[in-house]
């Protein structure tokens, strides 16, 4: 079943996010072109960076890298670029089975039972049916890639093993152990930089890696140390080894844009508690039956079973969980899109929780087969429900957005009068579904009247109207003329596409004036007061 609904993931990529669903979120108009742009733009323009502008890739280079690769061999379109994170998605399920079923052997050799576990399974299928990892694994955006990332991390270190005090007999089982030893950390201080080069909100993943090298250490510091310092010093050397001979010296200022740009939102004492009443109830967004149920599993997990946290992978998935979602609510801006990060570990978290409290000490039997059948009937709701959602999502696709961009390309080819550069917040979105060279109308190191005029767009394209701030930089060289406008997508603030072509402006001569009269000075002796025909002069 999880095979069947990951095959659908790839059905109808050029479709529309699914217009009139429960997650309202900007990521559609802009991010898939973004933080593809310095791909898109090696194959467009023949170069990925444009001074002044937004080049996310300075900061975030590893999703642009992959595309790339994809790009070389199908060309720029926006199907690849999606296709690639539909693969990405495959890539989730397949290292959530492995990491399941890696933790359930080892404390099954720990207890010294053995038991056949149906949670890796399980997990799967609720990865593949839920329609939350299917809106947003179909976009081309950075938390796909993210997720994979930590999954692969977390499979690394619980691979890792401290290294063996006596020396194994024989040249090959020296090689043996030398390289059962080396090859996680070697993993670790590759995949820790990539997390970060990826989205720089990896850092606040890093603690549910750490808690599995912890128990991969047997809870001891020095094996630990041996295990973590090695892995922390490559990734270090990685991550200033990009930053030192790549970013310092020729896109420093790029880099530093990223975070600028990202802070103009935050937490304070006057709205942390609204804060953080919204990013738990947004949770619900990664499912209304799913949420809930992961909620319990914490519960029993932390509170009325703690000895369930024995499996060391259940307290990496709350770290998980905790550390993201603590950067919600500091960051307070509660996109739906960055609550795929934390879908993951709660989908995860069900399963192995629910089945760590069924291959537990034996309740009363009455109350076990209760608990079996509660267990049975909401796995079946909660597949069935979501199976359905996605089903339908499915079988009713929308194309609003790219039919409106290809009638913007098709306006401005057959105009050949002006630069067929378009200025818009969508622009880089455009670019990959069409091929029209775009600059941002919104984000870039050069502001925004300098950057209209350094690069002269004929073209401005809009969602619904035309902003103060985006006309005072554009009057001043150019004559808005509307051309036309297409209905797209479904927010309200952005579900008109609107077609401007710059037209440079005409100076007017100011009309003459015609000079006020100016009456002669008072004239009063000392002492006098003035008569009212004098105040009135």
């Amino acid at each position: 079943m999880a095979v069947i609904f990951l095959a659908l993931h790839a059905l109808h990529l050029n479709a529309d996010f699914p217009n009139h669903s429960p997650w309202m979120d900007w990521a559609k108009y802009t991010d898939e072109g973004w933080y593809g742009d310095a791909a898109i733009r090696h194959f467009q323009r023949g170069g990925w960076y444009i001074p002044g502008d937004f080049n996310p890739a300075a900061a975030l280079p590893v999703w642009p890298l992959l595309e790339l690769i994809v790009f070389r061999f199908t060309g720029v379109n926006l199907e690849s670029a999606r296709a690639l994170t539909v693969g990405i998605f495959a890539g989730i399920l397949v290292v959530s089975y492995l990491l399941l079923r890696r933790w359930h052997k080892l404390c099954q050799s720990a207890s010294g039972r053995h038991r056949v576990s149906s949670a890796p399974a399980i997990a799967v299928l609720l990865l593949a049916v839920s329609p939350f990892c299917y809106v947003f694994s179909r976009l081309a955006i950075l938390e796909p890639l993210l997720v994979l990332l930590t999954l692969l991390a977390m499979l690394a270190a619980s691979w890792a093993r401290p290294h063996e005090a006596t020396t194994p007999e024989g040249r090959v089982a020296w090689l043996g152990a030398r390289i059962r030893y080396i090859a996680p950390i070697l993993a670790l201080g590759l995949l820790l930089p990539l997390m970060v080069l990826t989205k720089t909100t990896a850092i606040f993943l890093l603690p549910a890696i750490a808690w599995l090298l912890w128990a991969r250490a047997g809870y001891r510091l020095k094996p630990l140390l041996q295990l973590g310092v090695p892995a922390a010093f490559l990734g270090a050397v990685v991550w200033l080894s990009y930053y030192g001979f790549i970013v310092r010296p020729h896109f420093l200022s790029d880099y530093r844009y990223l975070f600028s740009a990202n802070a103009y939102t935050g937490i304070t004492s006057e709205n942390a508690i609204s804060v953080l009443r919204d990013a738990f109830v947004d949770g619900a967004w990664v499912g209304r039956l799913l949420y809930p149920l992961a909620l319990l599993a914490a519960v029993i997990a932390l509170l009325i079973m703690p000895r369930i946290l024995r499996n060391p992978l259940i307290p990496a998935l709350l770290l998980w969980v905790a550390g993201y979602a603590a950067f919600l609510a500091y960051h307070n801006n509660l996109q739906p899109r960055y609550y795929l990060v934390i879908a993951v570990p709660l989908t995860l978290l069900v399963p192995v929780v629910f089945e760590s409290i069924w291959n537990g000490p034996r309740m009363i039997a009455p109350l076990h087969r209760f608990a079996a059948v509660l267990a049975v009937a909401a796995l079946v709701v909660l597949a069935v429900t979501d199976a359905r959602q996605t089903l339908h999502y499915v079988r009713t696709p929308e194309y609003t957005f790219t039919h409106a961009a290809e009638q913007i390309h098709d306006i401005v080819m057959a105009d050949r009068t002006h630069n067929p550069l378009v200025l818009s917040i969508s622009g880089s979105d455009l670019s990959l579904m069409t091929g029209l060279p775009s600059i941002c109308d919104d984000f870039g190191t050069m502001e925004l009247p300098d950057r209209v005029r350094a690069y002269r767009p004929g073209w401005y394209v809009t969602w619904n109207q035309v902003d103060d701030d985006k006309m005072d930089a554009l009057t001043p060289m150019y004559h808005l003329q509307r051309v036309a406008a297409f209905p797209a997508m479904d927010d309200p603030e952005r579900n008109l596409l609107i077609l401007y072509r710059l037209d440079p402006a005409t100076p007017t001569n100011p009309p003459r004036r015609r000079r006020k009269p100016i009456p002669r000075l008072l004239v009063t002796n000392f002492g006098q007061q003035p008569s009212e025909p004098q105040l009135e002069h």
